[in-house]
């Protein structure tokens, strides 16, 4: 009886190390197939979506770089990693993703880029693929880092201590902009869950008897733009990548007016541009002549509600958005805010707009478009304790 109890012992300790060998072998064998992999028991940390985009961006990078993404019973991040390496066989470094720790090797330069990306961003998807983008730029630029060639440095003069200065100088902007537009994603995500919101009051309404065709696809169409609009933002990694957010949005927000002037036995409104002061408003009754704080007069689109208002000499009851701790309007926000909004209006109506205002000023900035140095944001914590070290060892907690 003890020789029977004391094998059970033994076999429940080893089974916990005997899962984690499996899944690291499981994920060895996938890696030969492809350059990500994801463990079913860590799909809440790299989805699928997120997964496929990061497989896009690898392959069309060039970089050799092996991802897998793993429970955190798979073991010590460091081990896992170096692991993979070895069972794998393939050329190019490898990340490991177990838990919320990341690690990386075995070069010198994909743990430095791991470890920055850790830094700048939040969440997984946001992090994984500005550490593809990082090593691209060290690919391209022949080691110069960031996207700054070392040729051009000693073009210019700047090798040594100069070049050090200027390389330390855009990794910092680098890092800004990329907490800066994790800021954007956030304030981005409330206008996601208030359409979410208008679009599940329906619900009830749209399922009762004798709802008509035409009510039900507006209801379709608006859950379709919403779903649309989620995906969209949560592989955004750049202010541009903002712009299909806003259009969606604004295109599910007019289908639930739409949907919901039918359920009330009314035809649906005129379809205009949404409200200025807050696209939230859904789409605007009218134009009121309206002036920002120290600039001119102009007509903007506005709800019944905030044209009197304006009407009434009071403040319009304004989108604001969170920056650097400061509430405020979004055209007071900054150029990464542009593209958003610019999704909701389309064309070159919102330049017009938002002239004399913080946006409008700097609507011509490199920043707003391409916005490639701004980096992703994500749906969980930021750094943490970045760690180990060996040939595995770049890249920390988050």
């Amino acid at each position: 009886m003890r020789a029977l109890l004391a094998a059970i012992v033994i076999l429940l300790i080893a089974a916990p190390g005997a899962n984690a060998q499996d899944v690291v072998a499981s994920a060895a064998q996938a890696l030969k197939e492809g350059p990500v992999y994801v463990d079913p028991a860590a799909a809440d940390v790299l989805g699928e979506d997120d997964a496929a985009e990061l497989r896009r961006r690898i392959e069309e990078s060039g970089v050799e770089l092996h991802v897998a993404v793993l429970p955190a019973s798979a073991g010590e991040p460091e081990t896992v990693a170096e692991t993979l390496a070895e069972r794998t066989g393939l050329p190019g470094d490898y990340v490991a993703v177990v838990g919320r720790s990341l690690r990386s090797g075995p070069s010198a330069g994909v743990r430095e880029a791991a470890t920055e990306a850790v830094e700048a961003n939040q969440g997984a998807s946001a992090i994984l693929l500005d550490l593809v983008d990082r090593l691209e730029d060290e690919r391209s630029g022949g080691g110069g880092g960031d996207g700054i060639p070392a040729g051009t440095l000693i073009l210019l003069g700047l090798g040594g201590a100069g070049g050090a200065a200027l390389l330390v100088s855009h990794r910092r902007r680098r890092r800004e902009q990329a907490a800066e537009f994790a800021e954007v994603k956030d304030n981005v995500r409330d206008d996601l869950v208030a359409l979410g919101d208008d679009i599940r009051a329906l619900d009830v309404d749209i399922e009762m008897p004798g709802v008509t065709p035409e009510a039900r696809d507006d209801y379709e169409r608006a859950v379709n733009a919403y779903q649309r609009a989620d995906q969209t933002w949560r592989l955004a990694r750049r202010p541009d990548e903002l712009e299909p957010v806003g259009a969606a949005l604004e295109e599910g927000r007019w289908a639930m007016t739409s949907s919901r002037a039918r359920l009330d036995g009314r035809e649906p409104p005129e379809r205009r541009p949404p409200c200025f002061f807050d696209p939230r408003h859904g789409p605007s009754d009218r134009d009121v002549e309206w002036t920002p704080p120290g600039g001119a007069p102009r007509d903007v689109p506005a709800c019944e509600a905030d044209a009197q208002r304006v009407e009434r000499g009071e403040d319009p009851e304004a989108r604001e958005v969170l920056v650097g701790g400061e509430r405020m309007p979004y055209w007071n926000a900054g150029p990464m805010y542009a593209p958003f909004m610019g999704g909701f209006y389309g064309g070159g109506l919102l330049p017009g707009l938002v002239i004399g205002t913080m946006l409008g000023d700097v609507w011509s900035s490199p920043d707003t478009g391409g916005g490639g140095d701004a980096g992703g944001g994500g749906d969980f914590g930021g750094g943490g304790d970045f760690g180990g070290g060996g040939d595995f060892g770049g890249g920390g907690d988050f």
